[in-house]
């Protein structure tokens, strides 16, 4: 019989895992009445998407398995999370995203099957206009080298930016999520 993965995340108030903790193993809409602040988070198995607000909502951050001792670790911008989501990774371990100059998958199309630190030194372009992911999940960064804004992809087409959730077409690295 096939082990079963633990996913299950643990948030902190306190900063190295101190004080008051909430843990969870589903989706949470709102746990904010539970702590008043994150300030770590600790991932002992599967990968999360956490959210400022309640209800998924606001700035989204990605952490995966391990252990995050302060908000800069998981690029928080502060100490406020409010609600989480767990990933549903795919079994295979493969990998393929396809990225598009203009909208509806017109334009150029460019394919990947790994991590972007640059999409402007890869395929010398400044923004993404709609993309398909084939396999695997991935996260679309507003700025290179993974950092800044946060957006989750999920196997599935997206014709335009607000279908990832982006208000604007800039992206500028993204990365296959993998436990």
């Amino acid at each position: 019989m096939a082990k079963t993965r633990i996913s299950q995340v643990t948030f902190y108030e306190g900063k190295n895992f101190q004080g008051r903790c909430y843990a969870c193993d589903r989706d949470c809409l709102d746990f904010h009445t539970d702590l008043s602040r994150c300030n770590s988070i600790r991932v002992e198995g599967g990968a999360w998407v956490v959210y400022e607000r309640p209800n998924f909502a606001g700035n989204m951050y990605i952490v995966t398995h391990g252990e995050y001792p302060d908000y800069q670790r998981w690029m928080g911008l502060n100490d406020r999370l409010s609600s989480c989501k767990a990933i549903q990774l795919s079994s295979g371990g493969q990998y393929q995203i396809q990225l598009f100059e203009k909208g509806d998958f017109g334009g150029q199309m460019y394919e990947s099957k790994e991590d972007c630190p640059s999409v402007m030194e890869k395929f010398h372009v400044r923004e993404i206009h709609s993309c398909k992911v084939l396999e695997g999940v991935w996260v679309f960064y507003e700025h290179p080298n993974f950092r800044g804004r946060q957006y989750v992809l999920e196997k599935r087409e997206y014709s335009k930016p607000v279908e990832w959730g982006a208000v604007s077409p800039v992206i500028q690295s993204f990365r296959c999520i993998a436990e």
